[in-house]
């Protein structure tokens, strides 16, 4: 069984760059503690969970179902003080795999195309196999098609869409094909660019279809895979709300939002998850509520930027098929001096401060990595992205190679 996606806040993903320097942390900071490094050294790191814990855990919300929770009563667990509310429309997904600056898909039947705000246009079946929208040198969008070689079919006043009546049109992309749901449009991303984006607009019951399996196995729990329905669909308004003013899409396919793979990565499974949960979301204050998720709590959830991602004791986690509760890995001192090149040879790893909850004093905050020129003082986050860790709860044993 595979594990299921992390979910990455944008945050996380700028905290790659491992150098953040942070002020050194008070001598009663919670669980500090110290660790001396000799010459040629094995750093075994200890850790619990998988992800940032805040929100659901989903190896918690699958140990829960099989203790019999509901998928409302996983979600009331796992966002305490939400309520329960409706949620749908539409959304706009930027395609990260469509590199180029062109939208080419598969001919198909009953395929249109749509300019601009204009009444969308059925294509010919003329013997095409590829139709494309593609900016000209005038900087105009370009219709054509492909029967051995690309003909002009229209020029366009605005921005270009495929569709095919509510059935998958088919994407081609530098790797590969995948098909999708809705309708496709090349959209700029600043006004008067000659660059083109994919974006995917398509309502968004649709568009869970194509991201529940992928964030959660489709044939786990029923109810399992239907709070992740619900955790998904209800952070997807989250992040259409509250979109840059401007941008030409409200979400990405990735980790740094949700991870979306059209209508190939379908599951009949996790589609029903997607039915029976229609419409349902969480709110705070009346508004989608921020429904972050990730892999695995270890056990006890971390606090979160808003009140219902709050910090707490997750019984549900530690379930035997749960291969990341605890986890370890090996590390040479050498592997840590290859990531923090200006220490020197290290000679000592010290956590400054963590969150305060469960083992070892909980998530670490911050840690100085110490060697013999100099020291870095970095995040927890900055840490584990570093040494590519689970998570930041963790602690350390050090012992010398022979």
């Amino acid at each position: 069984m595979r594990l299921p996606r992390t979910r990455a806040t944008r945050v996380l993903g700028l905290l790659v760059a491992a150098a953040l320097t942070l002020p050194t942390a008070p001598a009663a900071a919670v669980g500090a503690g110290s660790w001396a490094v000799p010459s040629s050294a094995w750093v075994t790191i200890k850790g619990h969970g998988y992800g940032h814990g805040h929100g659901m855990s989903q190896y918690g919300a699958e140990g829960a179902a099989r203790q019999g929770l509901t998928f409302r009563q996983i979600a009331d667990f796992y966002y305490p003080g939400t309520t329960w509310g409706r949620l749908g429309g539409r959304v706009t997904v930027r395609i990260g795999a469509d590199t180029t600056d062109d939208l080419e898909v598969l001919a198909r039947p009953g395929l249109t195309v749509r300019d601009g705000a204009d009444e969308p246009v059925a294509l010919p079946d003329n013997g095409a196999t590829r139709w494309r929208i593609a900016v000209t040198d005038t900087g105009r969008n370009q219709v054509s098609f492909l029967t051995g070689a690309w003909h002009r079919f229209a020029d366009l006043t605005g921005e270009g869409a495929f569709a095919a009546g509510g059935q998958p049109v088919t994407l081609v992309t530098p790797s590969g094909r995948r098909a999708y749901r809705g309708q496709l449009r090349a959209a700029a991303p600043t006004p008067g660019s000659r660059a083109r984006d994919t974006v995917n607009e398509l309502t968004l019951q649709s568009y869970l279809k194509g991201v529940v399996p992928l964030e959660m196995p489709a044939l786990w729990s029923p109810h399992a895979v239907r709070a992740q329905a619900v955790a998904a669909r209800t952070y997807a308004a989250y992040e259409r709300d509250h979109a840059p003013s401007g941008r030409h899409y409200q979400l990405c396919d990735t980790t740094s939002c949700q991870v979306y793979g059209g209508y190939d990565a379908e599951h009949p499974a996790s589609t029903e998850a997607v039915t029976a949960t229609r419409g349902l979301g969480l709110l705070s204050g009346g508004e989608p509520a921020f429904t972050q998720f990730a892999s695995s709590s270890g056990g006890w959830t971390s606090a979160g930027s808003m009140p219902y991602l709050a910090a707490f004791q997750d019984p549900y986690d530690g379930w035997s098929g749960n291969p990341v509760h605890d986890w370890s890995v090996r590390v040479t001192d050498t592997a840590i001096e290859r990531t923090w090149p200006r220490i020197g040879n290290l000679t000592r790893i010290a956590v400054n401060d963590r969150d305060g909850n469960g083992e070892w004093g909980g998530r670490v905050r911050s840690v100085t990595v110490t060697g013999s020129k100099d020291r870095v003082v970095v995040s927890g986050d900055a840490f584990r992205s570093a040494l590519g860790l689970r998570s930041t709860w963790l602690t350390f044993q050090v012992a010398r190679r022979s």
